[in-house]
């Protein structure tokens, strides 16, 4: 009585018990459950008709709208692997990932057609090229292959052990690694997130977070899961969160902590007026307490948070609300959401160890590399047995993350092994001194890295976004900075930029401000 843990069973489910609920908002469109998945059977059907078979690769390049939402349903129900691609990415990175993964079907948003037109030649494997909105010359058109394929096809028998997703990681230092991702790997992140993050089918969500990251953090079927509405944003922008927010009943949003600085920074007439009660889910950086603060403070947003990367599913460790929680102050309150807390239920044994392998002392100062096994590690790296290797050792997942473990169990991240900054001997944590500029009134952005110095070997220097219309000098922030932190901790310097570089799930590339320094104002 056995039955894949795969989630299509999260179809089959919505499909019976709410096929008249509103599945999807688009712009204009909007289409209840049983009409969105009429249109998945077709697409699927249309697949099959191309050639697709179980096993084979069919990429996307797209933003958040219904056709991408589609992918995630329509590709693997046939057994077929979707390659969701990071549509920031260039030309040359767009060439390798389709080649690498092998996909023999490209489907691209109009925004992107021309671009794939010109890479063309560099990828001879791909047989078919749709496009997903409107048509061009060379290109299948999606809506119009759509209408004219019947919803009928055969059904093939789903292992979970079968590769559901491949999800190239950003490649900000080397070429994009394809995380290989099962329907076990995904059913178990969407059951896990949904005990630690209660959702119901009057939840109504906002696409604020790139579908093509990590499958959404999973939520392309965790909103399915319970019957609640996917409400897709294209571009994000503070004021379109807003305004959707109100016009459709938003409940729930998940976003990258840069894109809550946005949100908390935004004119204040749209915080003024933004709908109250809104639960945000965050991951992807350290989010800073300053911001949690204020979300919840000025928006009435309850701001969660949780931790993870692709190559885990993506999630294994939530900050779990406890009780005594609820009697601290606010600024308490959002120190310990600002951690990363503790492991999901369905993620696996995740502990931080030094270098010896050992679990560090849970006294919130001992500093180790968080790692984990268990149902959420992926299957490893497409095509390259050496990166899996360097991954996954002595049967333990390695993050490459620095983190201390509080008394009470719950970890929190220090930083990126590579970003901890050696100044003089002493460890010095950039996410610690990021989170202290963060509560500087002008400071919007914050970013520090470690840069060579005479004396200590490297030294903290800090890159500052400062808010609109608002003023700072170095000399002011090292004396916020020493007002708060042990001096040896200070920024040696302080750049003033107009913009952190950051790949399009809104990490910070540390390495770009380590090399050569853009065009700044050093203080």
């Amino acid at each position: 009585m056995e039955t894949p843990l795969t989630p299509m069973e999260f179809a089959r489910r919505a499909r019976k018990l709410y096929p008249d609920r509103e599945a999807v908002v688009d712009g204009p469109i909007r289409l209840t459950y049983e009409q969105f998945f009429h249109r998945c059977d077709r697409w699927s059907a249309a697949l099959r008709g191309l050639g697709v078979r179980p096993g084979d690769r069919v990429a996307y390049i797209a933003p958040n709208t219904l056709a991408h939402l589609e992918s995630f349903y329509a590709v693997p129900q046939i057994g077929a692997v979707v390659v969701p691609i990071n549509y920031r990415l260039s030309g040359e990175d767009f060439a390798y990932i389709i080649g690498h993964s092998g996909a023999r079907v490209v489907c691209v948003h109009p925004d992107y057609l021309d671009c794939v037109d010109g890479i063309r030649g560099l990828i001879p494997g791909v047989e078919h090229f749709v496009a997903l909105e409107g048509r061009k010359a060379g290109w299948l058109d999606y809506e119009e292959t759509l209408a004219a394929t019947p919803p009928e096809f055969e059904r093939p028998e789903i292992r979970e052990t079968d590769l559901l997703a491949l999800n190239y990681t950003s490649g900000t230092t080397a070429r994009p690694k394809g995380v290989m991702i099962t329907h076990r790997n995904a059913f178990l992140n969407v059951v896990g997130t949904l005990v630690h993050f209660h959702m119901t089918a009057a939840d109504r969500f906002l696409w604020t977070l790139p579908m093509f990251h990590a499958n959404g953090w999973t939520f392309v079927w965790i909103v399915t899961a319970v019957g609640g509405a996917h409400v897709c944003l294209r571009k994000m922008d503070p004021r379109a969160v807003f305004e959707q927010a109100e016009r459709e009943r938003i409940s729930v949003l998940c976003a990258a902590p840069t894109v809550l600085i946005g949100i908390a920074n935004a004119p204040e007439e749209l915080r003024r007026r933004a709908r109250r009660g809104v639960r945000v889910l965050t991951a992807g950086a350290p989010p800073a307490a300053a911001t949690i603060e204020r979300m919840e403070g000025d928006l009435g947003w309850d701001i969660l948070q949780v931790y993870g990367l692709t190559e885990v599913s993506p999630f294994i460790s939530f900050c779990e609300p406890r009780p005594e929680h609820a009697g601290l102050d606010a600024r308490a309150r959002a120190e310990i959401k600002a951690r990363q807390g503790v492991e999901l239920l369905t993620s696996g044994d995740l502990r931080v160890v030094d270098e010896k392998g050992d679990e560090v002392p849970r006294d919130g100062q001992a500093l180790g590399e968080i790692v984990v096994r268990g149902n959420a590690v992926m299957a490893g790296y497409y095509r390259d047995a050496e990166g899996t290797a360097h991954a996954i050792r002595n049967g333990w997942f390695h993050s490459g993350d620095a983190a201390v473990v509080h008394p009470d169990g719950y970890l929190e991240i220090r930083d990126r092994i590579k970003d901890v900054i050696i100044s003089g001997g002493e460890n010095i944590s950039s996410v610690e001194l990021e989170g202290a500029l963060l509560r500087h009134p002008a400071v919007q952005e914050a970013a520090v890295v470690g840069a060579p110095h005479e004396k200590w070997g490297e030294a903290p220097q800090a890159f500052i976004v400062l808010k609109a219309g608002a003023a700072a000098t170095g000399a002011d922030l090292r004396q916020f900075m020493r007002d708060r932190l042990a001096h040896f901790k200070v920024p040696q310097g302080f750049t003033f930029v107009p913009e952190l570089p950051k790949t399009a799930t809104g990490k910070v590339q540390k390495y770009v401000l380590r090399g050569g320094r853009p065009n700044i104002a050093r203080q």
